[in-house]
């Protein structure tokens, strides 16, 4: 903490009290340290706010009405966090912590503690209806947390009014599935001026429990698509989410998601191929029953295999589901994931199209092969994704796709060249070229003549 703020604003303490360094063990992520942003919230709280540090007075509480107003817009939320919190609750009611569920304005409107002991809650301001925005109540673990948007452990004599010193605050942001912060989950307790690394625990299992949520609102929203859950096998990007529809396009995503593949409303409006990130077999998106699919898929960059459960939708029709189905169906899967077993990772070096597969692919050009013929329709009949089509495909024919289709049609030509007397106009359509020059313009390219030409030297 910077000297001038320290010196200035704590009276209560002879020599000027410093930010600790905090360095809680967080899921999905490296260690990392909290001092920077008390040391910035210290900052808004002198320049920005006026926060008074010597203020004796306790925190705002709202009305009745007011603390109504405030659950209204997210009763949804509340009701599927509600599970979250009282799993939260029964591991640190030991060590004396309040629950909080607090909006995005920083008002605790839900909450789980002690009730014996709620007075002294209340008087504290740890208790339902507490007001802890970060322009009144200056540095918590509530309020910062909610300007820095990350998990934060604000720990005794860290917090900016000297009223608070005796409290110790751990908070981790909710965001909802389209990304925005719906609020902050964060436990409270009155504790001493001592180490923090219990504190620290406490501040991992909120975490934990607010990611849950974030993935029960994900999977309520998505109830109906595709929802893959994902972690990276090398651990250099934390657990996330996708929704996917019937044509695997990615539909939704969560914050970690978005921010990892760059994935913005835009693109996701739009529709972007699960294909463009990784490689799968369509065959995994025909499966149903409710039983999520454990898979290694692979990332197109980096050659990265992602431990993944892909969990098939909802049936829209409430006759067609039971109730435990649905329940299941919400229940948070991304903590599951480093350890859960998976099957064996492919072999990305090897394989292709299996003998029949192949016969089926090269059986169904030659037919069709006056026709458009997509590299869409080639992958959907393997049951492959198009990259990973398209990469078998050129180990079992030598060629990708679309050279193994240009050279058949023009193998056709030459035949028709050598044994019809059909105008080139004719035979360009015949073997699927949009015109006479789009035939004589890839003719000319693999034998260094126009088809007229070549028909003339046949004869």
């Amino acid at each position: 903490m910077p000297p001038e703020l320290t010196t200035q604003f704590s009276p209560s303490r002879e020599d000027p009290p410093t930010v600790k360094r905090i360095e809680p063990e967080l899921p999905d992520s490296q260690s990392v340290s909290a001092v920077d942003e008390i040391s910035d919230s210290w900052h808004r709280c002198l320049a920005d706010y006026h926060v008074d540090p010597k203020d004796p007075s306790a925190p705002n509480v709202v009305t009745q009405s007011e603390l109504k107003a405030s659950k209204e817009p997210v009763a949804d939320i509340i009701a599927q966090a509600r599970e979250e919190i009282d799993r939260l609750y029964a591991i640190v009611r030991q060590q004396g912590y309040v629950v909080l569920f607090c909006n995005n304005t920083g008002v605790a409107i839900h909450h789980r503690g002690d009730e014996s002991r709620s007075e002294d809650f209340k008087r504290w301001g740890i208790w339902l209806g507490g007001v802890w925005s970060e322009q009144i109540e200056g540095t918590n673990g509530i309020g910062t947390c909610i300007t820095e948007q990350r998990p934060l452990l604000v720990h005794c004599g860290q917090h900016y009014r000297s009223r608070h010193s005796k409290l110790t605050c751990a908070g981790a942001p909710i965001f909802d599935a389209l990304g925005k912060l719906a609020g902050v989950l964060d436990v409270s307790a009155v504790a001493t001026e001592s180490p923090d690394r219990p504190q620290q625990l406490a501040l991992a299992a909120t975490i934990a429990s607010a990611r849950a949520v974030e993935e029960r609102l994900f999977r309520e929203l998505f109830r109906h698509e595709w929802i893959i859950a994902a972690l990276p096998s090398d651990d250099t990007a934390p657990a996330m989410l996708l929704a996917v529809d019937e044509q695997q396009r990615i539909i939704g995503a969560d914050r970690v998601a978005r921010q990892t593949f760059a994935l913005d409303e835009q693109t996701l409006a739009a529709g972007k191929p699960l294909s463009a990130l990784f490689e799968f077999s369509l065959l995994l998106f025909r499966r149903r029953g409710g039983q999520d699919i454990p898979v290694l898929l692979p990332r197109l960059e980096g050659r990265i295999h992602w431990r993944a459960l892909i969990t098939p939708p909802l049936a829209k029709s409430n006759l067609s589901r039971s109730w435990p189905e649905a329940v299941v169906h919400s229940q948070p899967r991304l903590s599951m994931l480093s350890f859960m077993p998976m099957p064996e990772a492919p072999d990305l070096s090897r394989g292709g199209l299996s003998p029949t597969m192949k016969s089926r692919i090269c059986n169904f050009i030659e037919s069709h092969i006056s026709e458009k013929i997509s590299l869409d329709a080639l992958s959907s009949m393997a049951g492959l994704s198009p990259h990973h089509f398209a990469r078998a495909f050129q180990q079992s024919l030598g060629m990708p796709p679309h050279r193994y289709l240009l050279r058949r049609r023009l193998d056709h030509v030459e035949q028709m060249l050598r044994d019809t007397q059909l105008p080139l106009s004719h035979i360009a359509l015949a073997v699927g070229f949009s015109d006479q020059s789009h035939l004589n313009r890839h003719f000319r390219r693999l034998t260094g003549m126009s088809p007229s030409l070549a028909r003339g030297l046949e004869r």
